[in-house]
């Protein structure tokens, strides 16, 4: 079992949700309904899935959760990066 407030990627993964948040505020209206909402979704779920497998008993247990924290961190990168994409082309 680890001590969630002593691992410095959930420190991290902390600042991430709130940047993200902020980040979420600047965009336009007309873009906000559909991967707003997924990104904040993923961005709070992913300390949560670090504190999760911290409290676990097994560092395999702790191992799986932390791999579904860097899934949610894709499932975040992939919209804001498409996003920039589509903006460059236009």
């Amino acid at each position: 079992m680890h001590k969630v407030e002593d691992l410095i990627v959930w420190k991290k993964s902390i600042q991430l949700a709130k940047e993200i948040y902020l980040l979420c505020a600047k965009i336009p209206t007309d873009e906000k309904f559909g991967i707003i909402s997924q990104i904040k979704r993923c961005s709070v779920s992913i300390p949560s899935n670090i504190a999760e497998g911290a409290g676990r008993n097994s560092n395999n247990e702790f191992k799986h959760f932390f791999k579904n924290s860097k899934r949610l961190l894709l499932r975040i990168t992939n919209p804001i990066n498409s996003d920039k994409r589509i903006k460059s082309d236009k």
